[in-house]
């Protein structure tokens, strides 16, 4: 798997939106444990996630001038609540959309997308969801989770959930799918119980991956984001619901 190769198109723009997390940038906001972010790019518009709770993540998703029903795909990093916990309530909004979600979901959950009328592709090995954007495909042992590519002129973007694989061997998967370098890393880095020394390990190895900006929340864990702040400098982004990043 980890020798495949994905050709994706170069979007002329993306602009991400974190939709869903528990850190704040946008005070009108609210807050909840978990992780969801909308990706508009060329014709196409990426549910990355859906955080912990519907109710917060549509109404977060209203203020931020986003309707649901925009919304083409569904890209489901792994099954913890906080990452699927606001799709039932998302698919009352707006059923016309494919979801793609790793293949080791349980049966039931196929079950419940089947008795909304939803369309969906369960997620093995990398592949392409659309012209710009591709999945890591399934990573990691315990916990199976898959990461979003997007394919910009600066380079692809990376999109974590949780980042239960190891967000280094994230990033190294997609630039090894993709052959191209990183610009961006967003999403829960899952290194809120990191000791120093290995998160600047971990910062070490991505700088020498060539991740070129860095921008982690949700469960990344306050130490390691300050530890990226000050490592990163200027390309850090401060990420938290309702930080919008153009690229």
């Amino acid at each position: 798997m980890q020798n495949s190769s994905l050709t994706l198109a170069t979007a002329s723009k993306a602009v991400l939106i974190t939709v869903f997390d528990n850190y704040l940038h946008d005070t009108n906001l609210e807050t909840g444990w978990g992780f969801s972010c909308v990706v508009k790019i060329e014709n196409k518009n990426i549910l990355f996630d859906t955080g912990a709770d519907g109710s917060i993540l549509l109404n977060n998703m209203g203020k931020l001038g986003l309707d649901p029903k925009d919304m083409d795909l569904v890209v489901l990093s792994h099954i913890h609540g906080d990452h699927v916990g606001g799709l039932g309530e998302f698919l009352e909004k707006n059923v016309d959309v494919t979801v793609y979600f790793p293949a080791s979901f349980p049966e039931r959950f196929k079950e419940a997308l089947e008795k909304f009328g939803a369309k969906y592709v369960d997620v093995s090995s990398p592949v392409k969801i659309s012209d710009c954007t591709a999945s890591t495909g399934e990573m990691g042992g315990m916990i199976k989770e898959q990461s979003l590519i997007v394919k910009t002129q600066k380079g692809i973007t990376v999109i974590t959930g949780c980042a239960h694989p190891g967000i280094v061997e994230i990033a190294e998967r997609a630039k090894k799918l993709t052959g191209d370098k990183i610009h961006l890393v967003i999403g829960g880095f899952h290194l809120g119980g990191a000791d120093d020394s290995s998160l600047l390990d971990i910062i070490k190895s991505l700088r020498e991956l060539g991740v070129e900006k860095v921008a982690p929340c949700h469960c990344s864990g306050e130490r390691a984001r300050r530890l990226f702040e000050r490592q990163y400098k200027s390309d850090y982004i401060s990420n938290g619901v309702g930080k919008i990043i153009e690229i």
